[in-house]
C-alpha cells in the first residue's frame, strides 16, 4: 500500500498467504483451525504456579540485558545433560521468542547483499527477516522424494562470494521431516570448507519421533560457527510467554546485545522465571506433552492417506503434516479454498513456504483427536 506516511519500502510489499490464513480463522463459528501452529494445549500448571509465586517474590524488574543468570545457568545444564555439550554464561542471550532471536542474529552477521542459504519449503518468516537485515535469501529445494533431505551437491552450486550462512530448521515446520545424522554432518563439512556461519533454527527437539535429536552445534567442529536459536514456545507449551534463546560465541552474543538495547533491552523477567521451572520440571510434564502430540500426528498420518487423492510420508518430527495434493489436480491456494468453505477446516497452503511447495498443504495437529477426527472426516465428505 503506497502511503506519504509509510516508508517507501514498504509501498510494494504483498500480505503472505501465512497472514492472510490469520484472518480466515474467523469466518465460520464451527471452523476448525489446523493452521497456526499454537498449542492448544496450555502451559504446564506447575511452571504457572512456580511463576507466579516468583513474581509475587519480586521478579517484575528488568533482568540482566543478556537474560536472568539462572536462566542461563538452566540452559547450560540442560544442553550438558541432554547433548554432553558444555555452553558457557557469556554464549547465552534470552530473547523474545525465536523471531526475536533470529531477528538480532542475522542483524549481526549480514552486511547488504550477503546472501544467506535455506532450504525451501521454509518456515515463512525467513525471507522478510533476511530481507530486513539487508540479505538475500537463497532457495535451496527440497523434495519429497528426496525424504526432504538436504542434496550437498545441489547445495554447493548456491555457495559464491556473497554467500554468509545457511539456516537449518529440523524437525521442520513445515514438512515435518528431521535431517538424519549423516545429512548434518555433511552440512556441516560444507560449512567448514567454505567458512560459513550456520544458523540453526531449533525449536522443535523435542518432537524428533524417529530418532533422537542432534544439535549441529554438537558436531566437531561446529561450534565456533554455529549460532543456535531455541524456544520454549513449542517444547514446552508455552507460546504466550515469548520467551527463546541464543546460544552463540560470546563476541556474537556481545554484539547482538548491544543491537536488543535499541529494541527491547530484555525479555520479560516473569517469562524467564517460567522457563526456569519448565527446564527444572520437564521430566514431570513434557513426556505426556510430547506423546499427545505423537498421538495426533500419527492418527493425521493414517486418515490423510486413507484419502485417495491426497499422501503423506511417514511422520518423522514436529506436530505438522506436509501433505501432498497433488491428485487433486488443484493448487495449493485452491484446495485450501476448498476445504475452508466446503469443510470448515483451515489448513495452509503449501506455496506460503516457497515455490516448492506448491502442490501441498500443512496441517498443524494442535487441536484434539475428537478435533482432528471432526476435521477429517468432513474432509473426506467433500472429495467423496
Amino acid at each position: 500500500m503506497k502511503h506519504k506516511f509509510l516508508s517507501k519500502r514498504y509501498w510494494n510489499s504483498v500480505t503472505t498467504p501465512m497472514a492472510e490464513v490469520v484472518k480466515l480463522a474467523y469466518k465460520y463459528d464451527d471452523l476448525i483451525n489446523l493452521s497456526l501452529g499454537d498449542p492448544d494445549l496450555i502451559t504446564s500448571s506447575k511452571i504457572i504456579d512456580e511463576a507466579f509465586k516468583d513474581a509475587h517474590n519480586g521478579h517484575t524488574k528488568y533482568t540482566d540485558s543478556v537474560g536472568d543468570p539462572e536462566l542461563r545457568e538452566e540452559i547450560s545444564l540442560f544442553y550438558n545433560k541432554e547433548f554432553g555439550y558444555r555452553v558457557q554464561g557469556s554464549e547465552i542471550m534470552i530473547v523474545v521468542g525465536a523471531c526475536h532471536g533470529m531477528h538480532l542474529v542475522l542483524e549481526a552477521i549480514l552486511d547488504d547483499g550477503d546472501e544467506v542459504i535455506v532450504p525451501e519449503p521454509y518456515f515463512t518468516p525467513y525471507d522478510n527477516q533476511i530481507k530486513l537485515a539487508g540479505g538475500k535469501l537463497v532457495p535451496l529445494e527440497t523434495y519429497e522424494e528426496e525424504a526432504f533431505q538436504i542434496n550437498i551437491e545441489r547445495l554447493k552450486t548456491l555457495i559464491n562470494h556473497r554467500t554468509k550462512a545457511i539456516i537449518i530448521n529440523t524437525p521442520n515446520n513445515p514438512t515435518g521431516t528431521c535431517l538424519s545424522k549423516a545429512s548434518l554432518e555433511a552440512l556441516a563439512a560444507v560449512a567448514i570448507e567454505n567458512d560459513l556461519i550456520m544458523i540453526a533454527d531449533d525449536i522443535y527437539g523435542a518432537f524428533s519421533f524417529a530418532e533422537s535429536f542432534i544439535p549441529i552445534t554438537t558436531i566437531a567442529g561446529m561450534q565456533p560457527r554455529t549460532i543456535t536459536i531455541g524456544s520454549f514456545s513449542k517444547d514446552y507449551a508455552m507460546t504466550g510467554w515469548r520467551i527463546g534463546y541464543i546460544l552463540a560465541p560470546d563476541y556474537l552474543i556481545s554484539c547482538i546485545r548491544d543491537i536488543n538495547e535499541g529494541i527491547c533491552f530484555s525479555a520479560p523477567s516473569i517469562s524467564q522465571r517460567a522457563a526456569i521451572h519448565a527446564l527444572r520440571l520437564r521430566d514431570s510434564f513434557q513426556p505426556e506433552l510430547v506423546d499427545e502430540y505423537k498421538k495426533r500426528v500419527y492418527y493425521s498420518y493414517e486418515r490423510i492417506n486413507g484419502i485417495s487423492c491426497m499422501s503423506v510420508p511417514p511422520p518423522k518430527g514436529s506436530f505438522y503434516l506436509f501433505v501432498n495434493i497433488k491428485g487433486t489436480g488443484l493448487t495449493s491456494a485452491e484446495i485450501s479454498k476448498k476445504l475452508l468453505e466446503e469443510a470448515h477446516v483451515l489448513v495452509v497452503p503449501g506455496n506460503a513456504f516457497g515455490k516448492s511447495g506448491e502442490g501441498y498443504i500443512r496441517i498443524a495437529c494442535t487441536v484434539g483427536l475428537d478435533k482432528l477426527k471432526e476435521a477429517f472426516d468432513r474432509i473426506e465428505h467433500v472429495f467423496k
